[in-house]
């Protein structure tokens, strides 16, 4: 096989002193932090699609990335070419997980028949690239949103058959998954939203939305899918409104059908700032809730009102984000993907290495850093502090049930309660923080 990338060997390890564009400078996989290793910390996976599946087009201009493997030619030739150049980059980057969309490892074909054997034989070509590299399925996921059926959704689409279809190509996706020894299976509801209400019944399509839902739980259990199901959340664009909002949103609509036990979600940093919070705010949210389960890591430009997919590179936002992850126990199943595009004048073909060293050096750094807030802890020995009244008789007999909200009014009076406000000592915190984030 010709090689892609043939001025890389593989990435290695060389120090926060090294001068070398292409070596990791903090990222060491088999560095110790707090017991576990960074790789099994940042179980980090590389997307298929913005990488391999993006031609550097957008909706003012051309192309402008020639990749062999996107020109004209045998469809499923060019998907098998996309195949090497993708495991050949996986390999010499030395990230241990993929992701990909059905459509973006196979060509989708002119008919549903078509689209089921041609998914068929390339999931063949990755079952065999991933036991020749060792590289493992962070999670896969089927397109439910490129098409132009789906302009109105998939399974929120006004016409049943476009339902059936989406259902049919995530029957074949979540089987692939599992075949490929997926660690999670993602649902991410690009169209699942409305551009206006004159022409929207928001009951019926949220009906739509819960039962889809709950038939991929259901064939979960039938199939034997250990792994995890996510969902994924993004407020709006390329709808004016999506029904999976931010991981609060998401929560209210599992509740609602029943399905809080079978679905965490993946967050995106991008999509976070989208709908108007950080980061760091839909993490801490998701585990409160107990959905927390994978991450697309990547970045928006705070002067672009759209999803620019940028590599991560705020240490400090990491840092917190990695604090709490660690707090709650780390990733189970989910990890660190990096949904990740190049700018359209990034032309090198080694310029996906930059990006993605950059990115995995920056979360390691992050990682050092909460491995290192963790180890003093003064914010959750602050937290603990301001919180300690619930933890005394008033607060757990509010907690417990014991009052009423006249026993309470009554004992306010009896007792003549005078609480005084107690300083929050942020700038306090802030400054403990960075002494730590930037020592």
């Amino acid at each position: 096989m010709a090689q892609y990338f043939d001025k890389i060997d593989k990435i290695a390890y060389e120090g926060a002193d090294s001068t070398n564009p292409l070596a990791f400078k903090h990222y060491n996989a088999s560095e110790k932090i707090l017991g576990k290793t960074m790789a099994e910390h940042l179980r980090m996976a590389a997307c298929y699609w913005h990488n391999f599946c993006w031609n550097g087009q957008d909706v003012f201009g051309m192309p402008t990335f020639n990749r062999p493997w996107l020109a004209a030619g045998d469809a499923m030739q060019q998907a098998k070419h996309k195949a090497d150049v993708a495991f050949e980059f996986f390999q010499k980057l030395g990230i241990p997980y993929y992701c990909f969309h059905d459509t973006d490892v196979a060509p989708e074909g002119s008919n549903i028949k078509e689209y089921v054997n041609n998914f068929s034989a390339m999931v063949d070509v990755l079952e065999q690239k991933q036991a020749d590299s060792g590289v493992k399925l962070l999670w896969g996921t089927a397109n439910l949103f490129s098409n132009p059926r789906y302009a109105a959704g998939a399974a929120s689409n006004p016409d049943p058959q476009v339902f059936s279809y989406g259902a049919t190509q995530v029957f074949h996706a979540m089987n692939a998954t599992k075949r490929l020894g997926g660690d999670n299976y993602v649902l991410w509801g690009g169209r699942e939203g409305y551009e206006t209400l004159l022409n929207t019944d928001l009951r019926q399509e949220r009906a739509q939305l819960g039962r889809f839902m709950q038939m991929v739980v259901e064939h979960k259990h039938k199939i034997g899918f250990k792994g995890t199901l996510l969902i994924e959340p993004k407020p709006q664009e390329p709808t004016k409104h999506q029904y999976d909002y931010d991981s609060a949103t998401v929560y209210g609509f599992l509740k609602q059908f029943g399905l809080e036990k079978e679905f965490r979600v993946n967050i995106e940093a991008n999509h976070a700032t989208l709908a108007g919070h950080s980061f760091h705010h839909e993490i801490a949210t998701a585990i409160s809730l107990g959905i927390f389960g994978s991450i697309d890591a990547n970045r928006g430009d705070a002067q672009n009102g759209w999803d620019t997919d940028q590599f991560p590179n705020n240490v400090e936002e990491l840092s917190l984000v990695m604090y709490e992850i660690l707090k709650s126990g780390g990733f189970s199943t989910g990890g660190f993907n990096f949904d990740t595009k190049l700018r359209r004048q990034s032309l090198d073909r080694y310029d996906l290495f930059y990006g993605h060293i950059g990115g995995m050096d920056h979360l390691a750094m992050a990682l050092k850093r909460a491995a290192a807030l963790i180890e003093k802890d003064f914010l959750s020995s602050a937290v603990a502090k301001r919180y300690a009244g619930w933890s005394d008789s008033l607060g757990k007999a509010i907690q417990s049930g014991e009052h009423s909200l006249q026993s309470l009014a009554d004992l306010t009076v009896r007792e003549q309660l005078d609480p005084q406000p107690v300083s929050g000592r942020q700038e306090l915190l802030e400054n403990q923080l960075n002494l730590v984030l930037y020592r």
